[in-house]
């Protein structure tokens, strides 16, 4: 999937002249004639990018038009969606170089909300988050330091997450802060953006700021199963402007909704979120991109005015904010030996384009005001409607609760939106009964025959996930291979114990808390359900539907998919 242009070219001429405005919105920066989608858990599902994410065949501008080249390899993310069946329709326009909260920052055109042509869309993922919510993509891509995936969210009434830090791969993103850079969902339900968050987590070993989403724990210590979320809400007022002030009193209304209700001192949060254009990080930006900010009618000024401040700043500087960022986490800590989340509005005002263009900076900064410390301090987030504004613009809210906690706060946020998705129960029925009482921390032997092998082209999907080979094992004599599409092996057992071979298969040792994202990439006809081994042992593995297997196609006498692949039959 990785080499270039992987089927994808750019739209012709005569489309071309149309791509930079959607009902006067300059959403997309390239568009794309659609591909044959992969078999997959998204199959057919449309996505855009944010054109700060790498598409292979298509320039990565970061909305600098001087970045003409095209990329020779997809984003680790990107493949990952395109093996799971998603087919990318276009790269979408953002705050230049992915700095800004706005929209209104590129040489491409200022995004504005779908719901007023006078408000900002929000940035930096403006083009993405409004094709989603004009419908013209199922989900987007974008990326998420300082809010940049949960703000656009807020303006267009979509949903937005924001994953823990490392547990999606940034490897072929366009750098702005590399330590807290987040690829981030957006869709226009909870449960469309937790399929494709799914398919996303994976460990990448040539990321170094990637991270197993195993190694992190999975909710608050002490947390009785079963029991209400403890839901944190702000102490004291939050300078909100009055529609948005109106809007929130209405959400704490229903806040109990979501579980207890408790209120907390957020200050130690508000102080961080005010480090994140100072010190360390806003000389990070400028190790990024600065070289690109010289004096070219390309580049947005305020962009310029900002980061080009990241040159001045010393070491004694970083180290300083290192130290105050670390003080306030500490006094931070104790809310999340309490809370399973904390809700937040997501911005305090909705600007309109004049009121950004009058004062770009302050105005900037004030929408940071409750998401800029999120990556600062390790929180995972997930943004979503809350109720409306009384002038009928939307209203965003976020969950935060602690790295490692994502799906926690997603179950969450389906809540509220009256989406009642059921969490996988990893030691349960979801796993056939097989899996006992295996914790998240826990790893279970999961049966491989194809695709998965060692070697094999999907391989890559287990050791992304930390899995290890345990061994090399084969099935019960009772099973079958059939050739499915794709082409595929799939194993169906039948009712005699004297049908065959047996097949052989490897097993692989995988983290518990993996087993879900990896369902998520299984396509029927295929799925994962009991295997018995010929030790009588009985474990998870690849099975086939029994309406995918063909007798035509029966392809048992060779063993195994590696003897098939060679041709040698027994």
């Amino acid at each position: 999937m990785s080499d270039a242009a992987v089927g994808i070219t750019r739209a012709d001429d005569e489309a071309a002249a149309e791509i930079h405005q959607v009902d006067d919105n300059p959403v997309w920066i390239s568009r794309l004639d659609p591909i044959e989608p992969q078999p997959g858990p998204l199959h057919g599902l449309t996505m855009a990018l944010k054109d700060n994410i790498d598409l292979a065949g298509v320039p990565t501008t970061a909305g600098d038009p001087r970045n003409s080249e095209p990329a020779t390899h997809n984003a680790f993310v990107v493949d990952q969606l395109l093996a799971a069946g998603a087919v990318p329709l276009g790269k979408t326009n953002l705050d230049q170089y992915a700095t800004g909260l706005v929209g209104t920052r590129s040489p491409y055109g200022a995004c504005h909300s779908v719901y007023s042509s006078e408000h900002v869309s929000g940035g930096s993922s403006s083009g993405s988050a409004v094709a989603v919510a004009s419908g013209q993509v199922d989900f987007a891509l974008g990326t998420d330091t300082a809010g940049s995936g949960r703000v656009p969210a807020a303006f267009n009434r979509i949903v937005g997450i924001k994953p823990s830090r490392g547990i999606v791969s940034a490897r072929g993103v366009v750098p702005a802060c590399r330590s807290l850079d987040c690829v981030t969902v957006m869709a226009r339900s909870v449960g469309t953006a937790r399929r494709v968050f799914d398919v996303m987590v994976a460990f990448d070993p040539d990321d170094a700021w990637s991270r197993r989403a195993s190694s992190l724990p999975r909710s608050r210590p002490g947390r009785v199963t079963g029991a209400a979320a403890v839901i944190g809400v702000p102490d004291v007022g939050l300078d909100l402007d009055p529609l948005h002030e109106q809007a929130w009193q209405a959400t704490l209304d229903q806040a109990h909704r979501l579980g207890e209700v408790v209120k907390v001192d957020v200050r130690p949060l508000l102080e961080a979120a005010e480090l994140l254009y100072s010190g360390p990080w806003l000389a990070e930006r400028w190790l990024a991109f600065g070289e690109k900010l010289v004096d070219n009618p390309d580049v947005d000024p305020t962009v310029r005015s900002i980061v080009r401040q990241g040159a001045a700043l010393t070491a004694a500087d970083a180290f300083a904010g290192f130290d105050r960022l670390a003080t306030l986490a500490r006094a931070s800590e104790h809310l999340w030996t309490q809370l399973d989340a904390l809700l937040l509005p997501v911005t305090p005002e909705h600007p309109t384009l004049a009121e950004v263009a009058a004062d770009p900076i302050g105005v900037n900064s004030r929408l940071g005001r409750f998401t800029n410390m999120v990556n600062l301090l390790d929180l995972c987030a997930v943004a979503f409607p809350g109720p409306d504004r009384a002038d009928g613009l939307p209203f965003g809210v976020q969950l935060l609760a602690p790295a490692g906690h994502d799906h926690a706060i997603i179950d969450l946020a389906a809540s509220w939106c009256d989406e009642h998705t059921t969490p996988l129960d990893v030691g349960g029925a979801a796993a056939g009964g097989l899996a006992g009482d295996v914790s998240t921390d826990g790893e279970i032997l999961l049966a491989v025959a194809g695709a998965h092998l060692t070697g094999q082209p999907l391989n890559g999907e287990l050791v992304r996930r930390g899995a290890q080979l345990d061994r090399v094992a084969r099935t019960a004599p009772s099973y079958r291979m059939y050739l499915v599409d794709g082409p595929r092996p799939g194993l169906t057992r039948t009712g005699s114990d004297q049908d065959g071979p047996g097949i052989e298969v490897e097993l692989w040792s995988l983290p518990a808390a993996e087993l879900g994202g990896f369902l998520t990439t299984v396509a029927p006809p295929l799925a994962i359900g009991p295997v018995e081994l010929s030790d009588g042992q009985q474990v998870l593995g690849f099975v086939c539907t029994a309406d995918g297997a063909d007798p035509a196609q029966d392809i048992t006498s060779y063993g195994g998919w590696r003897a098939y692949l060679a041709g040698d039959s027994t």
